[in-house]
């Protein structure tokens, strides 16, 4: 008897596995594999989203009109430009969508992010995967695995899960070195806890050419992560393409309005930038004084290596902060099953975090 049979491609997919949620014995573990605010949204954005409440019947504005104003006027860009997504995985997707398809190449980084691989398949494209420099985007690789019939090259920046970035001058390069008919994806979810000086979101290559896209989300600072927000900024003619492709209500009322207060609400997104400027370095500095290596990171995370000794290594730490009730991030997935990612969270969960590594490592 025939069955139906999924199109090629299709079954190559590996389903995006996302950080652990629950601690067996644990009725309240504490979460830091998922990247998310340890702040939480704006208070005026959960007002928001409770004032929606009365209008549940009605559709939302399929151009998330309000939105995209906001967004617009916090970052200065033009709101033309920007395209809402059912956060930005659904922005990734049909950018290879409208992009892509059978016989064409996308090509990323050897540890980008895992939804990449996921939708390369799904249009049916073939990925390319180009090494790292310590665990950072290496221009020159990507640059050597371009073909004629590379479509899109997707990049992280910061990178999820090293936490490594690259400047604005190597993300010039790379745009440079990329042939006409490339798109160029600026993926730059956690550009709001970059403090670095040499660092660009891309804007500038956004306008100067029309072949780079940038994306964002409301998951990380923002703290919206339940409600999918994402947005990109493109060129108009991929505008175009992205808002023919997403779904015509993509984005729920609750969600715009949501949106609208938090991106307003400057003081609480300070607030949130601070706190990881505070607790990023003393938590690397702290696990670093364990004797354990953790990478530098630009981002609200940090990677952590454990030793290759099978009682001390990433999986029987794993294994150990479980039992515990703290959830930090496999990254064997990413190809890193020697490390553990940690979300910078709440002072008190940073530093029972902490305790777990020194007595793991001293039993």
């Amino acid at each position: 008897m025939s069955v139906p049979v999924p199109r090629p491609g299709i079954m190559e997919l590996k389903p995006y596995v996302p950080g652990k949620s629950a601690a067996p014995g644990s009725a309240e573990p504490v979460k830091i594999s998922a990247n998310e605010s340890p702040l939480g949204p704006s208070p005026r954005a959960i007002d928001a989203f409770h004032k929606s409440g009365g209008r549940l019947h009605r559709y939302p504005d399929g151009d998330a009109t309000d939105l995209r104003m906001a967004i617009g006027e916090a970052y200065g860009l033009d709101p033309a430009r920007i395209v809402a997504g059912a956060g930005s995985d659904e922005l990734l997707y049909n950018i290879a969508r409208g992009y892509a398809g059978p016989g064409d190449e996308i090509v990323m980084s050897e540890h980008g992010f895992n939804v990449y691989p996921i939708v390369t398949h799904c249009v049916g494209a073939t990925l390319v995967t180009a090494p790292e420099s310590d665990l950072t985007f290496d221009v020159d690789a990507v640059l050597d695995r371009v073909t004629d019939r590379t479509k899109i090259v997707f990049i992280a920046n910061p990178n999820n899960p090293t936490g490594s970035y690259i400047p604005a001058d190597e993300m010039r390069r790379l745009r440079e070195g990329l042939p006409a008919q490339t798109v160029l994806v600026i993926d730059a979810a956690y550009a709001e806890y970059v403090q670095k000086n040499d660092y660009s979101v891309g804007v500038e290559l956004v306008d100067g050419t029309d072949n780079t896209v940038m994306t964002r989300t409301f998951s990380k600072i923002y703290g919206l992560a339940a409600l999918r927000i994402g947005w990109a900024y493109c060129p108009p003619a991929i505008a175009d393409v992205l808002n023919r492709l997403r779904g015509p209500f993509n984005i729920s009322t609750a969600a715009q309005k949501a949106g609208v207060a938090a991106v307003q609400d400057r003081a609480h997104i300070a607030r949130s930038r601070d706190h990881n400027s505070v607790w990023l370095p003393w938590f690397a500095a702290q696990m670093e004084a364990l004797g354990l290596h953790v990478y530098p990171s630009a981002a609200n995370f940090v990677l952590v290596k454990f030793p290759d000794d099978p009682m001390k290594n990433a999986s029987a730490a794993m294994e150990y902060y479980m039992e515990q009730g703290v959830i930090p991030r496999e990254t064997g997935g990413y190809g890193l099953p020697g490390c553990l990612r940690f979300t910078i969270g709440k002072e008190d969960e940073l530093k029972r975090a902490v305790e777990i590594a020194r007595d793991f490592l001293a039993s």
